[in-house]
This record gives structure tokens, sequence and C-alpha cells, in this order.
């Protein structure tokens, strides 16, 4: 549980930076928290499929706004911007 509510908090930080990086390309504040939250997961996924586990606080938020920021691009991608 404890691990979750990480992870929650982390994809949410990262998803407000991620934000603040991509002005024009984010959902607007409270999408970009979700963005932060689905982001890190997908660095949880990328990052351990290649052997990388994040040690910390500050490597969970690295690895959460790299997935982010990668979601904010696909997305970015499909939207055509």
């Amino acid at each position: 549980m404890n691990d979750l509510v990480g992870y929650l908090v982390v994809g949410i930080i990262a998803g407000w930076l991620a934000g603040k990086v991509w002005q024009g390309r984010g959902f607007g504040f409270f999408g970009n928290l979700g963005v932060g939250v689905i982001g890190a997961f997908i660095g949880g996924v990328i990052f351990s499929s290649i052997g990388i586990y994040p040690m910390g606080f500050l490597g969970s938020l690295v690895m959460a706004f790299a997935g982010a920021v990668v979601l904010l691009f696909v997305v970015g991608l499909l939207k055509g911007k």
C-alpha cells in the first residue's frame, strides 16, 4: 500500500513538472496530474525492462518524469501537435 501511495505522489509531482516542460502540450493542471500517475507506471515498466531500478524518492521522480514526458510526446504525436 505504501508503494502505491508513493507512486501516486511521485506521479502527481512528475505530471506537474512535465506539464511545465511541455508548455502547450499538456492537458491542464488535473490532466497533467493524471498523465504523471500514468507516466509513473510507464516509466516503471520502461526502466525495469532495461534493468534500471531507481533508488529513493529522487530516482522514482526521475523515472516517473521520464514516463510522463514519453506519454505526453506520444499523445502529442497522436493529436498532431
